[in-house]
């Protein structure tokens, strides 16, 4: 008797019988682009291998002046055709089912050659789209439905129709980016042809053996954007089009509302696909912040949905279904939504992978064969960095032993994990708890090894981490000063105003632990005040009319750094903006730019541009940096030990969770 009768129960979508109810949903990984085919191939056979009952690929092209940015991926000549097969045939080797997602970016495309229903441009675009005429109109409709022709000839399962998110389709629907005056704007019925037109021309392409899924917007969370009758109307018509099935998607890009970070709150936005369920014919596929196997049968058991869209949690983890049909779901490697290794690298250009697996989107290079001389290794450091090299060292047949001067593992996750908004790191420790658990290697809590002890191993890998660096300001020493370590861990109490020194990623998560007194994050309706979020029958676009109405800050809090530059600058490139606006919303003064001269008993006095100033202060935490703590891998090297030095003991950058597991579990991987 499996815990999740519903999730894991066979579900007929069209012409397709699914085993499961889980979709891997479209998420760009740039593989690609990369033109390594056996690579692409190996990433999807690896889904279809874990158990996705059908996957979603990354969104492919229907033209050029469509793709996100120049060079995108599609299928445009017969070698596309030949390359997207040996895709398709390596997920059905495996039992799979793969449609591939066509997404038309429209005023998003990163290129002066982006068109649009109205010139006009995007927030956060560069560039001014063209207008289409009617002949313009006709040949994208003719592209996308040519795409899905070639789909077929692929091998694909059908297809996903992207009309979410604020690209070309969400384009037209929308009054803020549709102005026109003729059949293609203005009233619902003309601003809703477009993608109606696609979907029956798509259709046709496809014939009556292939899937069509149409991605809709549900929430648009921009001004201007659609209302609940209309999301209906729209959903209703794209089904008489021959839309054999309905995935939800949640605002748009430009929106300045989270939807998918990790302190959205899970399964935030799952009671529209409810909603939305009882008003068509065909089956609807919740999605957005679902991670876990009991999340997904909870909303499929209560109605909600017919199927479930995850996609980060298939990066995270490859296996997530078959660990859940095996009864092992504490053993899913967890998506954590932190976008640093995923979006933020889509968004920079680079190829996506997660931080919990660095081995998504890289294994066939990252490969944790059998090792060829099993060798007894040291681990001195149980943080991200220790237990990644620890587990992927003992996968391969090391035996290892893992030590750290605590009574627990898990560093400075501890950190990130007492943060509000950031309870998923919680989840990220547990995980490390039970995969340790269950691979044999040696545990060794409390204990300091030092050099000598250490010599009689193979090897010792030093994830050492690191210390809060010295920012050496006069009057430090004093009572109103603590560390940011002692305030996370609670070995220290911030008093009702606070100077934060350092403005880094640290600085920025101790600022929201100051002034957070309750965390919306596991507060589903007060959350949706905080970020002023309504039901879209009540206004367009889901946008509350009274705006963002955040918790009052529980703590006056001043956040300081050196450099003269925007404070937050260097924070993630998808999360950034949500921790700046969250504290702006909170009213947290932000000072760039400043000297630190003295502490007294008055607060933190800092030079300015304008002069002298005391920040009044009660307590004043510093987040000034980190150093690497080495002395131990200097003690090792001096006796002649083979020692290899990772995560912050190597690089003190920010508590980079990310840059600590891919660097562990690639040394693991070639010892």
């Amino acid at each position: 008797m499996t815990a999740y009768p519903t999730l894991l129960s066979p579900i007929d979508l069209g012409p397709l019988s699914l085993p499961n109810r889980v979709m891997m949903g479209s998420m760009h990984t740039g593989l690609e682009e990369t033109g390594d085919w056996h690579r692409v191939s190996e990433f999807y056979a690896a889904r279809a291998r874990g158990g996705a009952g059908l996957i979603v690929t990354g969104g492919m092209a229907p033209n050029r002046e469509g793709g996100v940015y120049p060079g995108a991926a599609g299928l445009f000549t017969e070698d596309d055709i030949a390359n997207h097969a040996r895709v398709t045939a390596r997920v059905h080797e495996e039992g799979g089912r793969i449609a591939m997602q066509i997404l038309h970016a429209g005023r998003y495309a990163y290129s002066k050659r982006c068109v649009g229903p109205s010139a006009i441009r995007a927030p956060i675009s560069a560039f001014t789209p063209v207008e289409l005429d009617e002949d313009g109109i006709e040949q994208q409709i003719a592209d996308i439905a040519t795409a899905a022709a070639r789909a077929v000839e692929a091998g694909y399962d059908g297809v996903e129709v992207m009309g979410s998110e604020g690209y070309f389709l969400n384009q037209f629907l929308a009054p803020r980016t549709n102005r026109r005056t003729d059949r293609w704007g203005g009233s619902l019925e003309n601003r809703m042809r477009l993608p109606v037109e696609v979907v029956r021309r798509v259709r046709a392409a496809l014939g009556p053996e292939k899937l069509l899924i149409y991605r809709i917007s549900l929430l648009d969370l921009v001004p201007e954007g659609q209302d609940w009758s209309e999301v209906v109307a729209l959903a209703r018509a794209v089904a008489a089009a021959g839309a054999d099935v309905l995935n939800t998607g949640i605002g748009w890009h430009e929106a300045r509302v989270p939807t998918i970070v990790t302190s959205v709150p899970r399964a935030a936005f799952a009671e529209l696909t409810a909603k939305l369920r009882p008003e068509v014919s065909v089956p609807v596929i919740a999605s957005n912040r679902i991670n876990t196997p009991e999340i997904g049968e909870a909303i499929l058991a209560n109605g909600g949905a017919d199927m479930i869209s995850m996609a980060r949690p298939f990066l995270a983890d490859a296996d997530f279904v078959s660990k859940a049909a095996k009864g092992e779901a504490a053993r899913i490697a967890p998506c954590i939504a932190c976008n640093q290794a995923c979006l933020d690298h889509t968004f920079q250009g680079k190829l996506t992978s997660c931080l919990v697996n660095p081995r998504a989107c890289h294994e066939t290079e990252l490969v944790l064969a059998p090792a060829e001389t099993p060798r007894r290794l040291a681990v001195v450091g149980a943080g991200p960095a220790g237990l990644s090299a620890a587990l992927a060292a003992a996968e391969r047949g090391h035996a290892v032993t893992l030590f750290d001067k605590a009574g627990r593992i898990g560093g400075q996750l501890h950190y990130a994990a007492a943060i509000p908004g950031k309870e998923e790191f919680r989840g990220l420790i547990r995980w490390f708890e039970t995969e340790l658990a269950a691979s044999g290697i040696e545990t060794r809590l409390n204990e300091t090894p030092d050099a000598q002890a250490l010599a009689a191993f193979d090897a010792v890998i030093v994830a050492t981490g690191v210390t809060p660096r010295d920012p050496n300001i006069p009057g430090q020493e004093g009572p109103n000063v603590v560390s940011y370590a002692e305030l996370l861990s609670g070995r220290a109490k911030a008093g009702p105003r606070v100077a934060v020194v350092g403005a880094g990623g640290i600085g920025f998560d101790v600022a929201e632990f100051l002034v957070t007194g309750h965390s919306t994050t596991i507060d589903l309706p007060a959350w949706r005040a905080e970020w002023g979020i309504t039901d879209p029958e009540a206004a367009r676009g889901g946008l509350s009319p009274d705006g963002p109405r955040p918790e009052a800050p529980v703590r006056k809090v001043t956040l300081l750094q050196r450099k003269a530059e925007k404070l937050g600058k260097r924070l993630g490139k998808t999360t950034g903006w949500v921790h700046r606006a969250g504290l702006q919303m909170r009213a947290v003064e932000m000072l760039g730019g400043v000297s630190y001269e003295r502490i007294d008993e008055h607060g933190l006095h800092v030079g300015t541009p304008e002069g002298s100033r005391l920040i009044e202060a009660d307590t004043i935490v510093l987040c000034a940096g980190q150093e690497s703590e080495r002395s131990l891998a200097d003690a090792l090297r001096a006796l002649g030990v083979e020692t290899h030095v990772i995560g912050g003991a190597d690089v003190a950058a920010e508590l980079d969770a990310k840059r600590a597991i891919d660097q562990g579990t690639r040394l693991a991987a070639a010892l």
